[in-house]
């Protein structure tokens, strides 16, 4: 196994009584570092509140309800991510997530427009998702989805199915994260996701190659309302640098932020050291302890759908 960097014990402090809310951990479609009751025990030794499975493939309430009764003290928490397995852009889905206890609905991730029909370059050295070799896996074996559509291809607006989601999680006061849209989708989504109501939307690792919205996007959509969560792997593998990612984060303002790690691959560090390292990078780069728990534990929290 590689060698990974070591929180500091500072960090660790920071980021207790905050959640991540962007883990895939096992059981998956892949190989994952650790599993579901697992981590849930690292993180009540570590005093982290609980975390939030995202599945590319399945709904995940069910099994966070498992989870948060086998591992009292902490909470794991349920999500639905609109990909073609769960029948795309699929209002009946988002609603029984929802009346299952999922708190996120997720736009296309790997079966959006974009990463299906576009090849993304990434800097030397950074590895290839493992979704997205999942997916050619799938192709190779002759099992290949369509992509999902967000928007009329003649008009740009959001197609009525789109809508009707977007009244359900408005309805049970979801949380809607962009997914792995591309710049247009995003901002109809989260124009739209407001309109009908949703207090919480989120724009999903912004500088990830596939969506690569510049600081000036950035900006105008946290002036719109929406959040910025900013994933630990994205810089952490060398897909952009840190600094960028800081850049971001001091344009928009710590209070329109979160961070999250999007940990669970096998050659990455372990997903209950995500959020103390990615305090820690946050240290180096000037960020004060309150502006830290700021994004890692109050806005957190916020999204979970706990008190603060």
């Amino acid at each position: 196994m590689a060698e990974h960097p070591i929180p500091s014990d500072r960090a660790r402090s920071l980021v207790r009584g905050g959640y991540d809310l962007h883990v895939h951990i096992a059981p998956d479609f892949t190989e994952r570092i650790i599993d579901d009751i697992g981590l849930a025990r690292r993180c009540l030794e570590l005093g982290i509140a609980g975390f939030q499975m995202k599945s590319h493939y399945t709904a995940t309430a069910e099994r966070a309800a498992t989870v948060s009764a086998a591992v009292p003290g902490v909470r794991a928490i349920g999500a639905i991510v609109l990909n073609r397995a769960v029948g795309g852009i699929n209002p009946l889905a988002v609603e029984v997530a929802a009346r299952e206890g999922a708190r996120t609905v997720w736009m296309p991730t790997v079966n959006s427009r974009g990463e299906m029909e576009e090849v993304h370059s990434f800097p030397a050295g950074a590895p290839m998702p493992v979704w997205m070799r999942f997916e050619v896996a799938l192709r190779e074996a002759g099992v290949q989805a369509e992509p999902v559509a967000v928007l009329d291809p003649i008009s740009g607006e959001l197609l009525p199915e789109v809508r009707e989601v977007l009244a359900v999680a408005a309805r049970h006061q979801l949380v809607l994260a962009t997914g792995h849209l591309s710049r247009a989708e995003i901002f109809a989504v989260v124009d739209g996701a407001l309109a009908a109501g949703i207090r919480d939307v989120v724009v999903t690792h912004p500088e990830f190659p596939s969506q690569s919205l510049s600081i000036q996007d950035q900006v105008t959509l946290t002036e719109r309302g929406a959040l910025m969560e900013r994933c630990f792997t994205t810089p952490y593998t060398r897909k952009v640098s840190w600094e960028h990612v800081w850049e971001g984060v001091r344009a928009t303002g710590v209070a329109r932020n979160v961070l999250s790690t999007d940990l669970g691959q096998v050659f990455n560090p372990p997903v209950e050291d995500g959020l103390a390292l990615f305090a820690d990078q946050a240290l180096r780069a000037g960020f004060s302890e309150e502006e830290i728990h700021t994004m890692v534990v109050t806005n957190t929290r916020r999204l979970a759908g706990e008190p603060l």
